[in-house]
């Protein structure tokens, strides 16, 4: 009776072990199967390369003139900004601080539309003035009172005759759609920003 009692004990540890075996053999199973989104990620990795590859390309399209325009107008816009909340705070005249204000907000939005379209391009834009520029401002932020206005008034129009050219012929030459749409979608503005300052310049004369 023992024995036999001894026997069934051997046999039932006998099948613990080969349940023991199998469940490992399903966990490695299992673990192998967990290894293949690897090859999925990798996948994906290509994808992303392939996409950064074709933003290249339109980048690549991008002409001389394109590129030209782009940097004049994100340091040409930087400037505007700058300078439009340096009237804001700084002018004497009430009308030459409210031509800084919206300098600065109309400016700020458009640089905003630029960026946009420099990241969906994957074009890189400047992010800071020129040496030409950054003096400009250098020499406005010194000037106080009417000499402050007057020298700021001086400013806006001839840049804004200047980005209006600019504006035109990229609007009506460039290359790159996006680009051409945004030259001559902001023209209106700078061209009434043009009227604005010419009113502000007489009024501090």
């Amino acid at each position: 009776m023992k024995n036999s009692i001894l026997a069934i004990l051997a046999v039932a540890s006998m099948v613990a072990c080969k349940k023991n075996e199998t469940t490992s053999t399903d966990k490695a199973g299992d673990s192998t199967a967990m290894a293949a989104p690897a090859t999925d990620s990798g996948m994906m990795n290509n994808t992303d390369s392939t996409a950064v590859t074709g933003t290249a390309d339109a980048k690549a399209n991008l002409s001389d003139q394109d590129k030209k325009f782009a940097d004049a107008a994100a340091k040409g816009g930087m400037m505007e900004v700058m300078m439009g909340q340096l009237a804001a705070t700084n002018a004497n005249s009430a009308t030459v601080k409210s031509l800084g204000q919206m300098m600065a907000k109309d400016h700020g939005k458009a640089n905003d539309e630029l960026k946009k379209w420099a990241s969906a391009t994957g074009y890189t834009l400047p992010a800071s003035l020129d040496a030409d520029q950054q003096k400009q401002y250098d020499d406005l932020k010194a000037k106080k009172g009417a000499e402050f206005d007057r020298m700021y008034t001086d400013l806006m129009v001839t840049d804004h005759q200047k980005d209006i050219a600019e504006f035109k012929k990229e609007a009506s030459g460039g290359s790159e759609a996006s680009l051409k749409s945004f030259a001559s979608t902001t023209l209106p503005t700078l061209e009434h920003h043009l009227m604005e300052s010419e009113k502000a310049k007489a009024s501090v004369k």
